[in-house]
């Protein structure tokens, strides 16, 4: 690995990805290609699991750490730092730095919230693939992936959901749980948290290769946020078929905008970056 002065963190869905597709990426080969040239380390952020993540790191033969399940877990090839991994554990062929609570806490949490509270849950742990895939519009393929959880806990109610779900939300972050709303379902997490972990990475960057180092991100949504708002430049692309998310445009007043959503639009934001440094 040689020097650089700045380390490229990207939000993947939305953003280096337009679908869910691991072949819309392509539109931003060229900035792909350029970054590795320069041997600027491209740090990949995804809300979704290892497993979903691996197609696209094969196609555009990613080696750099990659951050899963929204800050869930830092994941690093065996090597890639010289220096001892503080709290890494194997998993796989990487070395992982966890932040997040594993998937069988999430998974028991969920399932004592829903006797404590009276509720009908029905996760990701108790559903075959297709089952997923039906109610969230996956293939088949996507859906396995997505069930490959480590550090989170996907789940729906099923029944009369309104009388319990206050309930539920409550006792869950009194027992400092995170609960994050989307339709059709939820999703159960603690200490899952991309700002932390791209602090931690830029630590371990700046002890091995002794030198001022940036972080840059990029990102496109809400959810992005913590990281854009954690790294020391932010570049925010617009929604496909909107304009800007008015969450980032207000919280990051500093940040860069971006000509175009999806992979075009990180394509060009990324290859002007390179040109104005």
């Amino acid at each position: 690995m040689l020097p650089s002065n700045r380390v490229l963190f990207t939000a993947v869905e939305g953003t280096l990805l337009d679908s869910a597709s691991a072949s819309s990426w392509s539109a931003a080969s060229e900035a792909l290609d350029e970054i590795a040239r320069r041997h600027i380390p491209l740090v990949l952020v995804t809300s979704g699991t290892r497993a979903e993540l691996e197609p696209l790191r094969q196609k555009i033969e990613h080696g750099h750490p990659f951050i899963t399940e929204s800050g869930g877990g830092i994941f690093l090839a065996d090597g890639y730092f010289t220096r001892r991994l503080e709290g890494a554990m194997r998993v796989a062929r990487y070395f992982c730095v966890p932040l997040g609570r594993p998937y069988a806490e999430a998974t028991a949490a969920a399932e004592e919230l829903a006797e404590e509270t009276g509720a009908t849950i029905v996760g990701y742990s108790q559903m075959t693939a297709r089952e997923i895939a039906r109610n969230t519009g996956q293939s088949v393929r996507q859906a396995e992936l997505a069930r490959q959880r480590e550090f989170s806990e996907r789940f729906f109610f099923a029944g009369d959901a309104d009388a319990v779900t206050a309930d539920f939300e409550r006792k869950a972050r009194a027992s400092k749980w995170d609960i994050i709303r989307d339709d059709p379902f939820w999703e159960l997490r603690s200490g899952n948290d991309e700002a932390r972990a791209l602090r931690h990475l830029m630590g371990l960057y700046r002890a091995a290769l002794h030198t001022r180092l940036h972080a840059i991100a990029i990102g496109s949504s809400a959810r992005d946020l913590p990281l854009l708002a954690a790294a020391d430049h932010a570049i925010v692309l617009p929604r496909r078929g909107q304009d800007f998310d008015p969450a980032l445009s207000s919280k990051l007043p500093k940040a860069i905008h971006g000509d175009a959503p999806g992979p075009k639009g990180w394509n060009q934001a990324v290859l002007t970056m390179l040109e104005d440094s």
